[in-house]
């Protein structure tokens, strides 16, 4: 079928702007769907101020040649030709099942992909809200997108091995990221690892065994990691992790992934970490 030239990413947050940047600075054409035109300014201002950054670092020579492949407008039909829609809006299962049987209804192409960035949400659960589960699979950046190379991609039971390897060649061939291949169970392979760490994290400190600063300072320097537990949760926001737990709970039923109160108070507080200036550290606005 060839390459991939017409791409749309629904959400323009951390995730989705991430999504739509790689793509575009690939040569390909992008829509961008958001829910109120508040969100698309938002989101287009993320666009430039990340492309800005990456001409003043040297690792991109014109920020108006990547934009103007971008377009970031409120009106899903718009997706009806893309080849390929990746949903990366919030770790939700209902909502993004809403928007898998709207993609299922406006994309007319019946080999388009229909993909979702879910870190943690099984594939399946999104891929029979359709009449296409063939055609539906996990594509799942990582944060910063630009940045990190992988990509998990998973295939439900019901994916087409020709979806799956069109997938594949888009990261790889297209996008140049690595990949690697998941089962469709919750988290998949790093977010099975990584969060089950982190809430041991979490739990560590609420239980006042060690600061947040020293939990951290020991990963860092006593096993080489880039940046400890509970930075990298603030990073990925508490609210998240909250919701990859719950979906990781949900499935296996293991203590290791429940969320602790800790957790569960702090996202109850709109202290998410980064996002919102204050988690586990506090930062600048």
């Amino acid at each position: 079928m060839g390459d991939i030239t017409r791409v749309g990413v629904i959400g323009c947050g951390l995730m989705g702007a991430g999504i739509t940047e790689v793509c575009a600075r690939a040569g390909l054409d992008v829509v961008v769907i958001e829910s109120s035109d508040d969100a698309a300014k938002a989101g287009t201002a993320r666009l430039e101020s990340s492309l800005n950054r990456a001409v003043e670092r040297g690792k991109l020579d014109n920020a108006q040649e990547v934009l103007d492949r971008i377009r970031v407008v409120t009106d899903m039909e718009q997706l009806a030709e893309r080849e390929l829609v990746v949903e990366a809006i919030v770790e939700d299962e209902a909502a993004k099942t809403a928007v898998f049987r709207e993609l299922d209804r406006i994309v007319t192409s019946p080999d388009a992909i229909l993909a979702s960035n879910t870190s943690s949400i099984p594939i399946m659960k999104l891929a029979v809200a359709t009449s296409r589960p063939a055609q539906v699979m996990g594509i799942h950046f990582f944060n910063p997108v630009p940045v990190l190379k992988l990509v998990e991609l998973v295939p439900s039971l019901l994916t087409a091995e020709e979806t799956t390897e069109r997938g594949r060649s888009f990261v790889q061939d297209q996008l140049g990221k690595n990949s690697i291949d998941c089962q469709d169970r919750a988290g998949f392979v790093v977010n099975m690892l990584l969060v089950p760490f982190i809430l041991s994290a979490i739990r560590m400190m609420e239980s006042g065994f060690a600061t947040p600063e020293d939990i951290d300072q020991g990963l860092v320097l006593g096993a080489a990691h880039p940046q400890g537990p509970l930075a990298l949760a603030d990073l990925i926001g508490l609210d998240t992790i909250k919701a990859i737990a719950e979906s990781l709970y949900d499935e296996f039923k293991e203590p290791l992934y429940a969320s602790p109160p800790l957790l569960e108070r702090m996202v109850s507080a709109g202290l998410l970490g980064r996002k919102t200036g204050r988690g586990f550290y506090t930062y600048a606005k």
